[in-house]
């Protein structure tokens, strides 16, 4: 993708479910949970840029040792810095010592038997080490202590904080983290207070009702009771002290989530290659898990998935399949292929189907797969065009005809490289402006001048920016007769509030593009009738908000709206022609047809807080507010 958008978070988890010894035997450490939660994070290092953080739970421990560990980092390295901190703990360790789990387990920070590590993506606020997760909420009682980590964003935080409000707790801020542990640790601790005065008419001591509560806490019970209103994306991870466990998944599965458990260790990860890299685990024996339910650990190690909220109509995130995963999972890469097969057709039209004069190439790195898919949609093009020409030729064909037949095939070529990072100190704006702008850079000498044709495959286009300020600048270097840009995402035209930061509607080239053609047809007046019906719906129920803001785009295609795009993003001193060719939301269905989550293409908001977000975000835009729509 040529411009970056912050995302969805990563969470890792490990459970080990048989003594530490067995590890040391088994895998020559006493620290294999903590190496296999490193690797997990590793392997998931592009879910978050904005800190990284792990949490460790010890089963069994005695009164007075600490038996939970955090620890957090949002340095520039912050996953190297954590890991070189918390393994500072064992450096100086002997090598009796490291071979000695139980000793180190009631010494040391971090030698629990659950391990629960994430990697964050700011979508909003501030990247302060305090909005770092994994979140903790302690207590003396030990079944009441609670670490909660996810890959979520909730669209009625104010709703839920003002039943927090209501019931007398008193929040330490407002946030959708911060309000779904305290929603959880409430109803956590009247589970616990449930069994208390239960067990208490029995005439056990306090001693004994513990043991039994953290026996029979009924997390189901707790997850359904805490969760029955959150709107939104989630998938967020618990760790409760005495050793019980859970991952709960949004009902709609928006964010994703994969485990893997055997006799000795239970693992999950938001993308499944990181669960197979790490542990060596064949494709198929890593299970989803389902939307609407949640993966609950035992103490005791029992494993199920449990159903948590009624399982609605699937919408995973597509953005997952066409950008932001790793490409290295069989379906996401297959996926990705589809995506740039499809557009091959329409490509081809736009070329003219001049196939001699026409270059293909890609922005690097991740349009790459796209672009193998287009290629080879583009060579079954090709093939039926020799077909056709062959029968026109017909038995009588001579060998120059032939090998001219034979000959025609694509032009390819890496005309587009991404140097290295840049880094600035350069006070003025402008002068850093176009150092950043240089990120790109193009190879010379391959296109003949007002000839060749230029096909530029990309991700998607969200702002445009990157795109104006510097790809078309460096291509149009090169002289070519026409750019074509080819995104394999459809139009963005509207937020997310699920957790991608897509938030602003001003921001995004489709709507931009939308306001000028209105403004050129002296259609104005129709965007303040949506503003006042948004306006209308802002203090309605949620679940009766309409997303007006569709209207606008109904009045125009999506060609239209490709060909404004194309005007507008084209920098006055590129003179040769400019287009852009987007994917089609039924082509991207059929590419990812287990992940038809489109509401930032579509406006087809799976929960009912979606819709109440673009309104307010429209509202925004024409109030001329520059801040987000969701808290």
């Amino acid at each position: 993708m040529s411009e970056q958008i912050n995302h969805e978070c990563g969470l890792a988890f490990v459970r080990l479910l048989k003594p530490l010894d067995h590890y040391l035997d088994k895998y020559g450490t006493s620290l294999y949970g903590l190496y296999k939660l490193q690797l997990l994070m590793q392997k998931m290092r592009n879910r978050g840029q904005d800190g990284a953080g792990i949490a460790t739970i010890k089963l069994d421990g005695q009164p007075g040792k600490r038996y939970i560990s955090r620890k957090r980092s949002n340095s520039d390295q912050y996953l190297k810095d954590l890991f070189d901190d918390i393994n500072s703990y064992f450096n100086d360790l002997s090598p009796e010592q490291r071979r000695d789990p139980e000793w180190m387990k009631e010494n040391l920070p971090f030698t629990g038997e659950l391990l629960m590590g994430h990697l964050r993506y700011g979508t909003h606020g501030s990247n302060s080490i305090e909005s770092v997760h994994p979140f903790l909420r302690l207590n003396n009682w030990k079944n009441r202590n609670l670490a909660v980590a996810g890959n979520f964003n909730l669209t009625n935080v104010e709703e839920l904080f003002d039943e927090l409000v209501a019931i007398g707790q008193y929040p330490k801020e407002k946030s959708d983290t911060v309000t779904v542990m305290e929603k959880i640790g409430h109803f956590l601790d009247e589970e616990v207070q449930r069994l208390f005065s239960w067990f208490k008419p029995e005439g056990y001591s306090n001693q004994e009702m513990n043991e039994l509560i953290c026996e029979h806490l009924d997390v189901q019970r707790v997850l359904q009771r805490a969760c029955r209103k959150f709107d939104g994306g989630y998938v967020m991870a618990g760790m409760i002290g005495h050793g019980d466990a859970f991952i709960l998944r949004d009902p709609h599965g928006i964010r994703p989530g994969y485990y893997y458990h055997d006799d000795e260790k239970v693992i999950f990860a938001s993308e499944r290659p990181a669960i197979q890299s790490s542990f060596d685990i064949l494709y198929g024996d890593v299970k989803e898990l389902k939307p609407g339910h949640a993966l609950i650990i035992k103490k005791n190690g029992l494993v199920e998935e449990k159903l948590i909220r009624t399982e609605e109509t699937r919408k995973a995130c597509s953005f997952e399949r066409i950008y932001f995963s790793r490409g290295n999972d069989r379906e996401i890469y297959r996926e990705r292929k589809k995506l740039g097969e499809l557009l091959a057709p329409r490509v081809l039209a736009v070329t003219e189907y001049d196939i001699a004069n026409t270059i293909y190439s890609f922005i690097p790195n991740t349009a790459e797969t796209s672009f193998i898919g287009l290629m080879e949609g583009v060579d079954a093009e090709i093939t039926s065009i020799k077909k056709q020409k062959l029968k026109e030729a017909g038995p009588e064909v001579s060998d120059a005809q032939l090998d001219e037949i034979l000959d025609i095939h694509p032009r390819i070529e890496k005309l587009v490289l991404k140097d290295a990072k840049m880094r600035t100190f350069i006070a003025d704006d402008k002068s850093r402006g176009q150092l950043v702008n240089s990120v790109y850079d193009v190879t010379y000498g391959i296109v003949r001048n007002g000839i060749d044709r230029l096909v530029l495959v990309d991700d998607s286009i969200v702002r445009g920016t990157t795109l104006r300020d510097s790809i078309l600048t460096h291509l149009y270097r090169l002289q070519p007769k026409h750019i074509i840009v080819v995104s394999s995402a459809p139009q963005i035209r509207y937020p997310d509030c699920y957790g991608i930061d897509m938030s602003k509607m001003g921001n995004f080239a489709a709507f931009r593009a939308l306001v000028s053609l209105l403004k050129s047809d002296n259609k104005e007046e129709l965007m303040e009738t949506c503003y006042h019906k948004c306006l209308t719906d802002a203090d309605i129920q949620t679940g009766l908000a309409v997303n007006h803001v569709k209207e606008l785009y109904d009045l125009y295609t999506q060609e239209e709206i490709s060909a404004r795009m194309a005007e507008m993003l084209t920098p006055p001193h590129v003179k040769c022609k400019v287009s852009i060719v987007f994917q089609r939301i039924e082509d991207l269905h059929k590419a990812c047809p287990d992940n038809t989550g489109d509401w930032y293409f579509s406006g087809n908001y799976p929960t009912a807080g979606g819709s109440r977000i673009v309104n307010k975000a429209f509202v925004n835009y024409m109030e001329k507010k520059d801040v987000r729509a969701y808290t």
